[in-house]
């Protein structure tokens, strides 16, 4: 308001000024409003032929009204010509029926136009009529007629701006290569109309059917324009809306819309939610529940957000305009597509949104105790994990295991439901009493663990943990009744090697080093840790058994669990010690990773595996043979190079090969890894990754290893048939199998209800004692050819007849086997 009105001030200074200069004319009456008739019609038939715009609520035109004035100012007194502009804009705008603010302001900006252009050629000694060649009076009206180009933009553009609200950089900016040309032509029809009045005014015939075709030129070129960029804008705003986070797509939509259709504000409602999204260009003004009012008042255009099959009704698109709009054709078919394709956008942010809440409370399930709420053993090992292998931790990390003693008596005397409330309230206690960066976690039963990190020294640990002990001292309530539980609790510092798994093993060593000895609590101390010991002296035979070839290997077969055949095996090492016997892998895998024997270890088992698998297929058991992979190995840039060597020294092709992975595999490893596992999997190699479970590790290690198949961990089909949190675990990573078209095994299968949940819950290969016992080559391939029914590969009797109709529980179904390639009997 503040800048219209200093220009219709302005404005009006000038109005009285050229008043009073032509009332001062001696020139006849008649003759000067003849004159003065002639320039009023001119200017108003220029201010008629215009090419309009819209920008939000208000359309503006472009204009010949600089042609018309130009031309009077050339032609007639200056003051005339001023006053002939005032009267032609005044009477043009009132045809059209403006509103009276931008008609005082249209009429007032171009008086000024033509006064400052006057200015000009008053100064430059204008001369109409004069015998001057017109070559020399070109310049003058040149700096004329760009004088009122100049400040008609200066003008114009910032009230447009203001009124509008949006920026002027931006509209100085919008069509400035067309509007320069128009510039340019409307110069040269000036010119050639002041040449066809100087030589032969009949010739003017010309004039206007040029500047109708420079009109029309102009506009096509400024409306196809125009509907190009809307076109692009669109794409590119639909380009954005194709991401799957629901508030950026509200807020894309909201602030692209506003400039897409040149809109006051946006809103949209989503009626799934009752949410509201509002704003403009400038970003949003309201996000909540539907049903509050909006700020502009005026126009407001509804259009449904449906696809193009008009279905899927997600919401309200609303434009809304301070003043009358009327969307035009071109317009109203690009908000259609708009509205359709923020439909799709919605809905499958929407969608992602809801998927990401199930993967959420499946990851949760899986890392959580079920009945307390408190981590369960797979977050404490991926926790304890990381803490271990970051390089940046600071401080000591160490272990608190506490076990509750007879608390059996608990449940046997009160009930289980008895002995639930006392561990819920154990592990609210354990809790509140835990620091910040601590992890409490409950691995079962009536154990718990609490990982404490960042402390000062070890000394600290056995301070902390009294601290934790003595909140359970206190008695019991148990709806009315005081009972007292008594705890024991082992104290372990991390260990130099052998991580979270050495770590845990030693705080229950000192747990129950202090059961038996009647403490409350312990530390461990590796003098009395016998199987430490037992480690070293192993590990000094380590080489003598490589050379002596002490290591042996036993399979247990994998089997199809509806048909009960076999499908694969898995390669089992055994060290065959002259003293202590057969050894476990578990005791000595860590001493030959430290020692510098893996490579020749890793090569003895494969070799052994190769040649079972040899052997069978040539029985005719074409059966692939799983191994297991020391993490160590992939860091050996040789290992693949040494893998496909022992494959063609036993002629078995690649896929007759299974490397299976562990977990303790670390995000920083894997870039080395990375290349490792991309050679063995493009020749041919098969990979699966062993001990499987939804936690963020393994999910990490899945985004960036492309194996074949998963491994569910045994201690999860054990406890599935009592454990909410192990059959959470088992659906979760079956429902990832199936997504992912990997093979999914669950290990540990030992009886006949643990093998047909399994099937039923869609998984269709499993490996236990309920089929077989790990044993040696030839004993499994004699096992494979007695079969089971008189059907050689055969161990277990089928679930179901052959051609039965199977009845699935709704949404589980056996995975195909796509990417697969364990081939299961017909």
């Amino acid at each position: 308001m503040l800048l219209v009105g200093l220009v219709v001030f302005a404005a009006s200074l000038v109005l009285l000024g050229a008043t009073w200069a032509v009332a001062r004319r001696d020139e006849p009456l008649s003759r000067t409003l003849t004159l003065l008739t002639t320039l009023t019609f001119l200017v108003t038939v220029a201010a008629k032929v215009n090419v309009r715009i819209r920008i939000r609520a208000t359309t503006h035109g472009v204009s010949w009204t600089e042609v018309a004035f130009m031309i009077g100012l050339a032609v007639a007194p200056v003051p005339l010509a001023i006053l002939a502009t005032a009267l032609g804009m005044g009477i043009a705008r009132a045809l059209v029926r403006l509103a009276p603010l931008k008609l005082a302001f249209g009429v007032a900006k171009d008086s000024l136009l033509a006064a400052t252009a006057g200015l000009i050629l008053i100064m430059a000694d204008w001369r109409w009529g004069s015998d001057e060649p017109f070559i020399d009076l070109v310049p003058a009206l040149l700096a004329a007629y760009l004088a009122a180009v100049l400040l008609d933009e200066v003008l114009t553009i910032p009230v447009i701006a203001l009124a509008t609200r949006t920026r002027a950089r931006d509209l100085f900016r919008e069509h400035y290569d067309l509007r320069l040309a128009s510039v340019a032509a409307r110069f040269l029809v000036i010119v050639s109309t002041l040449v066809i009045l100087r030589s032969n005014p009949s010739f003017l015939v010309v004039v206007p059917p040029l500047v109708l075709s420079l009109h029309l030129a102009y506009s096509n070129r400024v409306r196809n324009r125009s509907e190009r960029d809307a076109w692009q804008r669109l794409a590119r705003t639909t380009d954005a809306l194709n991401v799957v986070d629901l508030d950026t797509v509200l807020t894309t939509a909201v602030t692209q819309a506003a400039e897409l259709f040149s809109a006051d504000e946006v809103e949209i409602e989503l009626h799934h939610g009752g949410r509201t999204v509002r704003g403009g260009a400038g970003g949003i003004t309201h996000d909540g529940p539907a049903g509050d009012p909006g700020t502009v008042d005026g126009t407001v255009l509804d259009t449904p957000l449906e696809g193009h099959d008009r279905t899927a009704d997600v919401g309200v698109l609303r434009l809304r305009f301070r003043g009358p709009v009327q969307l035009s054709e071109r317009e109203q078919y690009t908000l259609r597509t708009f509205a359709s394709a923020l439909c799709t956008a919605v809905r499958n942010a929407q969608a992602y949104a809801e998927l990401a809440r199930v993967a959420a409370e499946h990851a949760y399930a899986a890392t959580h105790d079920a009945l307390t709420g408190l981590a369960n053993r797979r977050h404490l090992l991926d926790q304890g994990a990381e803490q271990l292998s970051s390089r940046h931790a600071e401080g000591v990390t160490a272990l608190v295991l506490i076990d509750l003693n007879h608390f059996k008596e608990v449940n046997d005397t009160l009930g289980h439901a008895a002995g639930d409330q006392v561990l819920v309230q154990v592990a609210e206690r354990l809790r509140a009493a835990a620091q910040d960066g601590d992890l409490v976690a409950r691995l079962g039963g009536d154990e718990f663990a609490v990982l404490l990190r960042g402390l000062p020294a070890p000394a600290v640990a056995a301070h902390r943990a009294e601290s934790l002990l003595a909140t359970l001292h206190e008695p019991f309530d148990l709806d009315g009744m005081r009972i007292s539980v008594e705890a024991s609790g082992g104290i372990a510092a991390a260990p130099a090697s052998g991580g979270i798994a050495e770590l845990l093993r030693r705080a229950d060593v000192a747990m129950y080093q202090a059961k038996r000895a009647g403490q409350r609590i312990s530390t461990y101390a590796p003098t009395r840790d016998t199987a430490d010991i037992g480690r070293l002296t192993l590990g000094g035979d380590l080489s003598r058994a490589v050379a002596d070839h002490e290591f042996t290997v036993n399979f247990q077969p994998i089997v199809d669990l509806g048909t009960g055949g076999v499908i694969g095996a898995e390669a089992l090492a055994r060290w065959h010690h002259p003293t202590h016997g057969v050894i476990d892998p578990l005791r000595f895998l860590e001493a030959v990773e430290r020692s510098g024997l893996l490579p020749a270890f890793a090569e003895a088992i494969l070799d052994q595996a190769l040649i079972a698998a040899g052997s069978w297929r040539d029985a005719g058991f074409d059966v692939p043979v799983a191994v297991n992979v020391s993490p160590r190995s992939l860091l050996d840039a040789r290992f693949p190079g040494s893998v496909l060597a022992r494959l063609r020294a036993h002629d078995l092709p690649p896929d007759r090969l299974v490397l299976e992975l562990t977990e303790t595999l670390t995000l920083s490893q894997l870039d080395v890894v990375d290349r490792v596992l991309s050679r063995l999997r493009d020749e041919g190699v098969r990979l699966a990754l062993d001990d499987f479970g939804t936690g963020y590790s393994s999910l990490s290690l899945l985004s960036r290893i492309p194996v074949h198949e998963l491994k569910i961990d045994r201690s999860f089909v054990t406890a599935m048939e009592t454990s909410a949190e192990a059959a959470a675990v088992i659906r979760s990573t079956l429902d990832l199998g199936r997504s992912l078209d990997l093979t999914v095994v669950a290990e540990g299968v030992e009886n006949e209800p643990q093998r047909r949940a399994l099937w039923e819950l869609g998984c269709t290969a499993g490996q236990g004692h309920l089929f077989a016992r790990p044993t040696p080559a030839g004993t499994l391939l004699a096992t494979l050819r007695r079969g089971s029914g008189g059907s050689p590969g055969v161990l277990v009797p089928p679930l179901h007849d052959s051609g039965a109709v199977i009845r699935l529980a709704p949404g589980r179904r056996p995975a195909t086997r796509g990417r697969t390639d364990r081939h299961l009997p017909a």
